[in-house]
């Protein structure tokens, strides 16, 4: 463990241990740099909560290393902090992409005391593709609970700004606005990366959601004046609310996607303040 010491103006050395910090550890193997994951522990943490992060990036591009204040607003909050990485498509399809979160997840479950993390407080969050995974893991536990991660162990989902939640929702609105507007359709759009009509089902969170599953209560933050992330957040909410699952809504003014997602950690934000308040309630 480091220590870091300051001199403090007439009260000589002061001296506070650095949060301990693990980076580019293997989930999977053969090991590779789309199955790493990083780890940021609070110094001296003992069952602490744990937060796995999900980065974005339209599944094909991003990283564990685009956290901006997260990891250090977390640990300062008493948390461990996750992130990692995963594979992209078109190199492997969506569903292995899923898989990669889950291996992570099941790893943070073995390994995670080892960090002072209590491995039955996991919090699962994600920004805009890691939305969508975050999501899905949290409403269909097939992925994790293959690798070994009781559903129980998940005690909280924040998906940030997704926009497919419900996928055919999202393929079939984008396909009217590109009618309507007379667009070429995209090379790579969402029907491209998700497959057929029947895969972007199974891939879509609000068809996972059902009464007494052990779904874990969720906090959907988004930005609230853009239609495709509203309308969708609204989707994902109205299928919790049904089915009696605990879920809030944070539309997030003044933002946008791209924002909203680095200010996540900063003092004073307020979808910072909305997040931290869930993962007391449901995290500690």
């Amino acid at each position: 463990m480091r220590v870091l010491c300051v001199l403090a103006a007439g009260a000589g050395l002061a001296c506070a241990q650095a949060p301990r910090v693990e980076r580019d550890i293997a989930y999977a193997e053969p090991r590779n740099e789309r199955q790493l994951l990083d780890v940021h522990a609070p110094p001296g943490a003992a069952g602490a909560p744990v937060v796995v992060w999900v980065h974005g990036g339209g599944w094909m591009r991003g990283s564990k290393a685009e956290v901006d204040s997260k990891p250090s607003a977390f640990v300062e909050k008493g948390y461990v902090f996750v992130a990692m990485n995963y594979r992209f498509v078109p190199q492997v399809a969506m569903e292995d992409i899923v898989r990669d979160v889950a291996k992570s997840v099941g790893w943070v479950h073995r390994n995670i005391a080892r960090f002072g993390g209590d491995p039955a407080r996991l919090l699962l969050m994600g920004h805009s593709a890691g939305a969508q995974l975050a999501a899905l893991l949290a409403t269909d536990s097939r992925y994790i609970e293959a690798e070994g991660v009781p559903r129980r162990s998940l005690r909280g989902c924040v998906p940030v700004d997704g926009d497919t939640y419900d996928v055919p929702l999202q393929v079939a609105t984008g396909e009217a606005r590109r009618k309507s507007m007379k667009q070429q359709p995209p090379k790579m759009g969402h029907a491209a990366k998700f497959g057929t009509r029947a895969q972007q089902r199974e891939l879509s969170a609000v068809n996972h959601v059902a009464p007494d599953r052990g779904i874990p209560p969720f906090l959907i933050v988004h930005v609230a004046d853009h239609t495709d992330v509203s309308a969708q957040a609204h989707r994902l909410w109205e299928a919790l609310d049904r089915a009696g699952i605990p879920a809030a809504l944070h539309g997030a003014d003044g933002t946008d996607h791209v924002k909203l997602d680095k200010d996540l950690g900063v003092a004073g934000d307020g979808a910072t303040a909305a997040v931290f308040a869930f993962a007391e309630k449901y995290g500690r």
